[in-house]
């Protein structure tokens, strides 16, 4: 399964470039990225090649870092590719908790990747309707 980085990072000039520095160093590669406010801290949701190492170099620096399994499909990049897949979650019932996609191909494929309770029922769901589930190595490769 593939997994996504929470790292919480202190609202300030220069955290989130201390954060890109280490995985630069790292030679870890961002894939997708995300930052949500909360005042005096946010949190960035991060896609990178390497999410283990990711994980242990930014806790060696003292940031507050968790790895979260995330369901990551392949969408056609098309007016209603992405309602398409939200419609099986929702027939079915799943409540799609955190989600942020982005292109791949333009007009061809996007990504959506999700935080969902039932990542298994999920997953076999877009399986039989035919969509693609990334295995981690696949999307830490994009």
């Amino acid at each position: 399964m593939a997994e996504q980085l929470s790292v919480f990072i202190d609202n300030r000039p220069g955290r989130l470039n201390a954060v890109t520095g280490i995985l630069r160093d790292q030679q870890i590669n961002i894939r997708a990225m995300t930052i949500a406010d909360h005042r005096d801290f946010g949190v960035a949701k991060l896609l990178v090649s390497d999410p283990a190492l990711a994980q242990q170099a930014l806790a060696e620096h003292g940031f507050a870092v968790a790895l979260q399994p995330v369901l990551a499909v392949a969408i056609e990049d098309r007016p209603g590719g992405l309602h398409d897949l939200l419609e099986i979650l929702a027939a079915h019932q799943i409540n799609v908790l955190d989600a942020y996609g982005f292109v791949v191909a333009p007009s061809r494929q996007a990504i959506w990747c999700m935080t969902i309770a039932d990542l298994a029922e999920a997953t076999r769901l877009m399986t039989e309707q035919g969509l693609r589930v990334l295995k981690d190595r696949d999307l830490y490769a994009l």
